[in-house]
């Protein structure tokens, strides 16, 4: 890599050759916010300027997705038969990334809670366990009915979709047309949902109860004291 990068620079540079390397099409403006946790897509298109005006990217014009390191700044292979760093390559296959579909209420259902596509998450499969499907989605907590199950607000949470819930399991529901994060519980036969958090009331639907999806594992960013 040229000195002539940040260190950040270079890990963006890296990560969209591996990208290309693997998914043979670089990553998305969302991709490679939701890979190095930036706030949102616009602190990565600052990156991909930057290395565009330093000659490391370039692209074809009107053409998505045909991001890729230059000659001069490219670590791909100079001999045929010759592969990338295989750690590279491996750190990259653990990560897979989950679309981030807007919030959702852990407190009080919300009709008015949906959100467009917020772009991806990654998650490291190997570290948390789990195999992402093409049914599998995640969504942002807003509020803290959920805090005896250790989720908090701020929190992601990651779903899988049309699974059957288990009484217990953590579901992210429609009840009554209004979007909530509650566990699924079964009393004589007919489920509610229930607050982790004695503030919330339990919910009875009145008349439906859709499961949109059941958690399958909960993702917190680390946040320094200021």
């Amino acid at each position: 890599m040229s000195k002539s990068l940040t260190e950040r620079q270079q890990d963006v540079l890296r990560y969209i050759e591996s990208v290309r390397t693997l998914e043979g099409r670089a990553p998305t403006l969302r991709e490679i916010a939701a890979h190095f946790h930036f706030k949102s897509p616009n602190a990565a298109q600052a990156h991909v300027r930057a290395l565009v005006n330093k000659g490391a990217l370039e692209s074809e014009p009107g053409k998505a997705r045909t991001l890729r390191a230059s000659a001069s700044h490219s670590s791909a292979p100079a001999h045929p038969g010759q592969t990338m760093d295989e750690k590279d390559l491996e750190t990259l296959r653990s990560v897979a990334r989950v679309p981030l579909y807007g919030s959702i209420p852990a407190g009080f259902a919300d009709g008015d809670s949906a959100e467009p596509d917020l772009g991806c998450v990654s998650v490291d499969i190997r570290t948390l366990g789990i195999r992402p499907t093409a049914r599998t989605f995640a969504l942002r907590v807003r509020g803290d009915s959920m805090i005896g199950r250790h989720i908090c607000d701020g929190d992601i949470v990651v779903c899988e979709h049309g699974v059957t819930p288990r009484p217990g399991a953590i579901v992210a529901a429609l009840i009554d047309n209004e979007n909530t994060l509650k566990t699924y519980v079964v009393n004589r036969g007919k489920p509610y949902l229930k607050a982790e958090n004695p503030r919330y009331p339990d919910l009875l639907p009145a008349h439906e109860l859709v499961i949109q999806g059941v958690v399958v594992t909960v993702l917190r960013a680390f946040k320094a004291a200021s």
